[in-house]
């Protein structure tokens, strides 16, 4: 059976290439559906794309199907990328806010595939702020792009928004759809989140976490075909489909998860800020103020990472996280060797970075070689960024 992308076309006179991106992506050996926006279809007959892709091309979301399936929700169950060549300003707008209007936008919103768009459009409304916000909103959402060129444009200026050659489209589309399969076969244990230690039933110690990372290393992990393991401390997030998940409250309850599911895991990618200290004592009932001591006596929690460093074995691939104020590649070297760590990720918190963000500035750190700094970004592009040099460490230990 092929593998499948479905190829959005709008109403850019530069749809007359996604002529080509559809035979890019056939001469790569997948089979192409179309799908029209209405004004799109104005432009250029769906007839074209139909006798060009073998299959109908689909422009209204309320056509009677052929069968009784719901054919927006079927086919974003059956396509390995959504690829959106060219892109008007309009449509890119639409996908950033969220507007399911015509089949396109609703084929977006349904499907779990990794999308891919080709922007294409006159250069003022290309730089337009509006325009530019609504893309960058679409990168923190893990929409990946193809930017426009320079050049003549239909309005007969010179500028950017020309639409990018098909060979590049393609090219970017067949290594999207590689990497959806680079984990296949592969266990992969994110842990996520805050750990809380009671002190009674209505007090604890806790951290600022909101497991927004590790909840996106998961579902970045499920993106590329591994079975996937999130163990997460008490979050708002919703968890990412596909991965199975074991929530927890303590560090000790974390350790517990972490040691059950440490055998079966390729890769373990410990994301979780796990609370340094709980107390020595948990009561059943409320204290009342008054007899809560000015000093509560504390002890040390479970040090999970040196314990998974201990029992790690060859070709197993052990990834910590630093979460540090000052010198943060000096602390978080220290902590890779002291670990025994194959990598580590490690940027500063406070005043806003860091914890309980939606962007973030990380350092990846190895046993060699240089240090890669990420410069601010989302934590969506983030977890692809570190899911690419796991799976360049990964290589290395094959050789």
């Amino acid at each position: 059976m092929k593998t499948t992308v479905a190829l959005g076309v709008s109403s850019s006179i530069g749809l007359y290439k996604a002529c080509e991106v559809v035979r890019g992506f056939q001469k790569g050996g997948l089979e192409v559906r179309v799908v029209m926006t209405p004004n799109a279809a104005k432009l250029i007959s769906p007839l074209l794309f139909s006798s060009l892709a073998g299959t109908k091309t689909i422009v209204d979301l309320f056509e009677e199907p052929e069968t009784r399936r719901i054919e927006h929700v079927s086919l974003a169950k059956e396509i390995a990328l959504l690829c959106v060549a060219p892109a008007t300003a309009n449509v890119i707008g639409k996908l950033a806010g969220g507007v399911a209007d015509d089949f396109l936008t609703t084929l977006f919103l349904a499907t779990r595939a990794p999308v891919l768009v080709a922007p294409a459009m006159n250069e003022a409304m290309y730089l337009h702020p509006r325009t530019q916000a609504n893309i960058d909103r679409l990168r923190a959402l893990g929409v990946e792009l193809v930017e426009p060129e320079r050049g003549y444009l239909a309005c007969g200026d010179e500028g950017w928004g020309r639409l990018a050659e098909p060979e590049a489209i393609v090219r970017e589309g067949l290594r999207i759809i590689g990497r959806t399969k680079s984990l296949g076969g592969r266990t992969v244990l994110v842990t996520a989140g805050p750990t809380r230690e009671p002190l009674d039933p209505a007090r604890y110690l806790s951290n600022p976490s909101s497991g927004k990372m590790g909840y996106e290393l998961a579902r970045e992990a499920v993106a590329r075909g591994a079975a996937t393991v999130l163990v997460s401390g008490p979050t708002a997030l919703v968890a990412p489909a596909g991965a199975r998940v074991e929530n927890v409250r303590t560090a000790a309850e974390m350790e517990k998860a972490c040691l059950k599911a440490f055998s079966k895991a390729d890769i373990v990618v410990m994301a979780a800020a796990v609370s340094d200290l709980r107390f020595k004592e948990t009561k059943k009932l409320k204290a009342p103020k008054e007899e809560l001591d000015a000093a509560l006596a504390v002890e040390r929690t479970p040090d999970i990472l040196a314990a998974l460093g201990r029992r790690k074995k060859p070709g197993q691939l052990l990834v910590g996280f630093a979460a540090e104020t000052h010198d943060v590649v000096e602390h978080a070297r220290r902590k890779l060797r002291k670990k025994n760590l194959d990598l580590i990720v490690a940027n500063a918190v406070g005043e806003g970075k860091g914890f309980a963000t939606d962007d973030n500035a990380v350092r990846i750190i190895g046993r060699t070689g240089p240090v890669k700094d990420s410069g601010t970004m989302s934590k969506r592009e983030l977890s692809r960024i570190i899911f690419d040099r796991i799976e360049a460490e990964l290589e290395k230990k094959r050789r």
